[in-house]
């Protein structure tokens, strides 16, 4: 008799890392639709460069490992790590811009680490932040939303794509006329000329929490963050620990002045808040392990992030915020260790 031999494993679980990845793509998909809808299509080619990068960084990096990249790309998250990164860049992007940062995060900050379960840092803010340090310029280049009065002109599909491949708008458009800043930069800017935060959101950006555009493009991450809840891709620990280190401070600063500091509402639908809490802070190979740890973790990445945006020299902050908390991961793991079962501490 004879018996058909299969190499293991044998039993393959029903939840795995492709499946995994592919539920945070579609569960990105609304969000991406509402930011075509508000910032015009950069984002598409945005993506488009990330992800044809990013796969070829990981086949080449495979490559001179000696390692199968086949089954590695089939994983897809190379191309969940471009798509992150090209959610956080502007708009309008120069090709070399977005492919320099998915090299980044591929090849220095998951690749050269091991590859996929040993990179210590998220590689795309690892990415990112190399983009704000190396392309300031390009980094805050932003075009208002859609549906304000700050869009009178507003570069077409063909204009967009000439900005990615040359990084020049085509005439008569100039960033004078179509460019703008987030709404977190503009605040932190008017803020330090001496404006309270009502006469700064009283202009044509800003919409009933946040800014216009950004708090729907918001509204839509999050539901896709709870459809991963949902789905128990992600576990509610850090998404709820983010928001609460952003809200707790948030509030006590905003009830002692609230002329000088925004609405803790702000800052949850403005910025990268929420995309940080549900698809970044959440990263199962660099974030905390316990409940404990996920918790002290998506904490010290909300409360950084507000000390950046109010006192540093950044207007966001969840990139840097995570990438600090990323190395203080094994320290948090180590200090919140579960008990074992049957065992006393």
């Amino acid at each position: 008799m004879q018996f058909l031999l299969t190499r293991p494993p044998h039993l393959r679980p029903a939840v795995n890392v492709t499946r995994v990845m592919a539920e945070l793509l579609v569960a990105l998909a609304p969000a991406t639709i509402a930011y075509i809808w508000f910032f015009g299509p950069g984002i598409i080619f945005n993506m488009a460069i990330c992800v044809a990068v990013a796969c070829l960084a990981e086949v080449a990096m495979l490559a001179a490992r000696g390692r199968p990249s086949v089954a590695q790309l089939s994983d897809l998250t190379a191309v969940v790590t471009a798509v992150l990164l090209a959610f956080a860049l502007p708009p309008l992007t120069p090709w070399w811009v977005a492919a320099t940062g998915a090299a980044f995060a591929i090849v220095f900050a998951k690749q050269l680490y091991g590859g996929l379960g040993y990179n210590p840092f998220n590689p795309a803010m690892a990415g990112y932040v190399v983009l704000l340090i190396s392309f300031p310029v390009e980094m805050t280049q932003w075009l208002p939303p859609a549906g304000t009065d700050l869009t009178a002109e507003r570069p077409g599909l063909e204009a967009t794509l000439w900005y990615v491949l040359t990084g020049q708008l085509p005439a008569p458009l100039s960033w004078d006329t179509i460019g703008g800043a987030t709404p977190l930069d503009d605040v932190k800017t008017q803020l330090g000329l001496m404006r309270t935060v009502d006469e700064v959101r009283s202009g044509p950006l800003y919409g009933d929490f946040g800014a216009r555009g950004w708090e729907w493009i918001n509204n839509f991450i999050a539901i896709g963050g709870i459809w991963m809840l949902y789905r128990r891709v992600i576990r509610w620990h850090i998404p709820v620990a983010v928001l609460l280190g952003i809200i707790i401070p948030a509030t006590a600063f905003y009830i002692a002045d609230p002329g000088n500091h925004a609405s803790p509402a702000f800052h949850v639908f403005s910025g990268a808040t929420v995309l940080g809490a549900f698809f970044i802070a959440t990263d199962p190979v660099s974030a905390a392990t316990s409940d404990r740890g996920r918790l002290i973790y998506g904490f010290g990445i909300g409360m950084l992030t507000y000390i950046i945006r109010a006192w540093g020299g950044y207007p966001d902050g969840i990139a840097f915020a995570v990438l600090l908390m990323n190395m203080a991961v094994p320290a948090i793991d180590h200090f919140t260790v579960p008990r074992p079962y049957g065992h006393e501490r």
